[in-house]
């Protein structure tokens, strides 16, 4: 019995001594014939190059081979965590497992991990809620699924960058203006509203203008291509962010609005709340349900 086969086994039973919301695979581990007891198991995208590629028979800096080996080890296993933290976060989001507890099993070259991981301690998915105290949550889900989707695929086969206020409409269309016209202008809340996938599609394409979308918290859009009138002083966000960034950060400061960015060029998406930015995610290949 090979090692991967043992790794499944252990993970499978633990999962359900736990009654565990899901089991998530990153790597080549197989979970045919292996029996979950109902526990559904989802494969998420690997990790990027594991530090076991990177270790060396010699220390370095003074430090002894062992004592460089124990601290690549430990960022191993801490870069195992905050991937499964990661992908749990994006499945809470594109309507995966929402609480409970999840087993991660983690393969990387010459190592493998059995990670138990608590969804309702996940500091991303803590953020989201804290987030939907203010709006309603699937309104906050659903701009985070059309981010997500901008984010992974662009538009056109073109990478786009997006912004989204959502919340605190009238005090955001006070402290903004329209720098096109306004394709919202005079239609149908039906033909608004975010909850409506069928109004997703036109969301991805008005996307690609210049301006940003206010929405309300029921999920109404009241307006893209608007420019943000604030002040961008004092605030504080990752060097290298442009102007879409800053204006987002700077909206959430002066109401209770929260923004959601993309990044057009890394296709990172962000969130904004009280300009401080509690949500970074790059984006990942959602993960694929086997069980």
């Amino acid at each position: 019995m090979d090692r991967a086969h043992i790794i499944a086994e252990a993970a499978a039973r633990i999962s359900q001594e736990l009654d565990a919301a899901a089991i998530m695979v990153s790597g080549d581990v197989s979970f045919e014939e292996i029996e979950t007891g109902g526990v559904p198991v989802y494969y998420i995208s690997m990790r990027p190059k594991s530090i076991i590629d990177h270790l060396v028979a010699t220390g370095k800096e003074g430090k002894s081979p062992a004592k460089e080996l124990s601290d690549q080890l430990n960022r191993e296993a801490s870069g195992n965590v905050d991937h499964l933290q990661h992908a749990a976060a994006i499945e809470y989001v594109l309507g995966g497992p929402r609480s409970g507890t999840v087993v991660g099993v983690v393969e990387t070259r010459g190592s493998s991990s059995i990670i138990v991981h608590s969804l309702d301690e996940n500091p991303l998915v803590k953020a989201m809620k804290e987030c939907e105290e203010r709006v309603m949550p699937e309104v906050m889900n659903a701009v985070l699924k059309i981010a997500f989707d901008i984010a992974l695929t662009g538009r056109e086969g073109k990478k786009i960058g997006a912004a989204f206020i959502v919340g605190d409409s009238e005090e955001v269309l006070k402290r903004s203006h329209q720098i096109i016209l306004n394709p919202y202008a005079g239609h149908e809340e039906i033909h608004r509203n975010v909850l409506d996938r069928k109004n997703w599609e036109s969301i991805k394409e008005f996307a690609q203008l210049d301006g940003v979308f206010v929405i309300d918290e029921t999920g109404l859009i009241h307006a893209a291509g608007r420019y943000l009138d604030v002040d961008g002083k004092n605030i504080d966000i990752e060097k290298g962010l442009g102007g879409r960034h800053v204006s987002a950060a700077a909206i959430s400061r002066d109401t209770v609005a929260i923004s959601v960015t993309v990044s057009e060029s890394g296709g990172v998406l962000r969130v904004y709340k009280d300009a401080k930015e509690t949500i970074c995610m790059e984006s990942l290949q959602p993960a694929t349900r086997y069980i």
